[in-house]
């Protein structure tokens, strides 16, 4: 096995670095992993947060949470992209590492042929050089692909906050009105046809009450 490395990554310390930068990339993958779930409370604690506020009709505190649950998800979605990064380098060294081993074992082969006919082919020296130029080539685009910059985060939309913070009252309203009664109606006394008196017409709803039931709606799915 030590042999194998030793072919693959040439000396012992070249061999050491390559190990150490396999387990840093597991490390940092498992820590970008834990922070991500971190990150998932977050967002579920502030949306229930924001469903607490709605009940006390405090708005602006409703909307602040909705604020802190978008930067909390946009962080988790640039954990998303760390993540792939980290994998596409890993796939990246484990291909190097099977190219490497595809070349040396080219070379043994042509080592094998050099000693039976005591002659060196130049062309297979050419094509395991092309390979190697080829596969470094590569790893440089990768790199330079990697080490591009993050675009900064998009800025807020008010009116997107605003419908969603309706769609949470609907789904409290809806909640509310779901909600078994304690205790059962009295049966009502009957009353002679002629002192009956008209029932009033039902109130109209007024655009709070709207918005109300939108933001319980929401809250509800």
């Amino acid at each position: 096995m030590s042999a194998m490395f030793s072919r693959i990554f040439g000396k012992p310390k070249e061999q050491t670095n390559a190990l150490a930068t396999l387990d840093k990339l597991n490390e940092t993958l498992e820590l970008l992993e834990k922070r991500e779930k971190v990150l998932l409370k977050k967002v579920a604690a502030e949306v229930e947060r924001a469903k607490e506020f709605t009940r006390a009709k405090n708005k602006r505190a409703a909307i602040q949470c909705l604020k802190k649950k978008r930067i909390y998800e946009q962080q988790v979605e640039q954990l998303g992209n760390f993540q792939l990064r980290i994998h596409d380098q890993m796939i990246m060294l484990e291909g190097a590492k099977a190219t490497t081993e595809t070349v040396d074992a080219l070379r043994t082969g042509a080592s094998a042929m050099k000693a039976m006919q005591k002659a060196t082919n130049i062309d297979d020296v050419d094509k395991t050089m092309d390979e190697i130029n080829e596969q470094t080539e590569n790893m440089k685009q990768i790199q330079e692909a990697l080490s591009a910059p993050i675009g900064a985060a998009a800025d807020f939309d008010e009116d997107e906050l605003e419908a969603e913070l309706e769609e949470l009252e609907g789904v409290e309203l809806e909640e509310q009105l779901l909600q078994p009664a304690t205790t059962a109606p009295a049966a009502p006394m009957p009353v002679p046809a002629a002192r009956q008196q008209p029932r009033p017409a039902p109130r109209k709803n007024t655009a709070e009450d709207d918005e109300l039931a939108a933001l319980q709606a929401e809250m509800a799915m």
